[in-house]
């Protein structure tokens, strides 16, 4: 199967692929469950993609339950992009703050928005004679949005494993934090079936889906097109390419021919060219980049 010629395997796209395990629908069960346990969620989504890596089951789940909406990985997101998304989900109404895992003053305001958010609950507390009670939060994500990162630097502690790869986490866990805060985690939990191709693959872009179900170079060769459309100046600096009027492929080549990228004979080596492509995109080598905006999703 020729480059060009290949697709997501498991049906010829992510629309195809039903990946809903188990443990997954065990997980929806017993966030329900949980709720009544704690008195605030905070909702990971990625800055980069803060229309696909909301899951609407969450909402469903919450329903009521206080909530703040975390656009975590605000970092690896255009700058630009971040304060608009925020804005667009406070005025829904919806307490957004953007974040990163590393940052001390991110953690601070956290910390500070729940416990504002809560007070209500906790002066009800002390009428009942029960000082200082923790506040519990539920953390709540699709798989590798960086839940578990979070709960670690909360905590002060390698409470959680951390990956980068989903499903790390496998079942809910409480954890206690230095700040009179009690953390329930749970597994990354992600829809039935992707409606929307698109969302997939923005979703497979960021390592929200396991790799090894992927077809890694026409995922790469994905990527490469979304970023021609909309951040064609930061791959061409990154790269030290030209991509005006180049097909995807033909930029994927060059940046192959770039990074050594050749195998014996002469050829691409378009395996390697798509892992560094994709990896690079990941950590946010190639730039600050958000892949989606408010007025359409897409």
């Amino acid at each position: 199967m020729g480059l060009i010629e290949s697709l997501f395997i498991y049906g010829g796209d992510l629309m195809n692929i039903n990946w809903y395990p188990g443990h997954m629908k065990k997980t929806r069960e017993t966030i329900a469950k949980s709720l009544s346990l704690v008195d605030i969620v905070f909702e990971l989504i990625d800055a980069r993609i803060p229309y696909s890596s909301r899951n609407p089951v969450i909402d469903d789940i919450v329903k009521n339950k206080p909530r703040i909406l975390i656009l975590n990985k605000m970092d690896l997101a255009d700058p630009k992009f971040n304060k608009i998304w925020k804005d667009h989900f406070q005025e829904q109404n919806i307490t957004t703050i953007l974040f990163n895992s590393l940052d001390k003053k991110n953690i601070r305001t956290l910390i500070d928005t729940a416990n504002s958010m809560v007070e209500k609950n906790r002066q009800t507390y002390k009428q009942k004679g029960i000082i200082n009670k923790p506040v519990r939060a539920m953390i709540l994500g699709i798989p590798n949005v960086g839940k578990s990162t979070l709960i670690n630097n909360l905590s002060g502690r390698k409470g959680a494993r951390t990956g980068n790869v989903p499903g790390v986490t496998r079942g809910n866990q409480w954890i206690k934090t230095r700040s009179n805060m009690e953390l329930l985690d749970t597994p990354g939990i992600l829809w039935p079936k992707f409606e929307d191709k698109d969302v997939g693959l923005s979703l497979a872009f960021i390592g929200s889906i396991k790799d090894d179900l992927l077809d890694m170079e026409t995922l790469a060769l994905r990527l490469i097109e979304r970023l021609m459309i909309k951040e064609d100046k930061k791959l061409e600096e990154r790269y030290k390419i030209s991509v005006s009027n180049k097909t995807a492929l033909q930029v994927m080549e060059d940046i192959a021919l770039k990074r050594g990228c050749i195998i014996r004979g002469g050829e691409i080596d378009y395996t390697k060219v798509s892992n560094i492509i994709l990896d690079e995109f990941r950590k946010g080598t190639i730039g600050r980049i958000t892949l989606e905006f408010p007025e359409t999703g897409e």
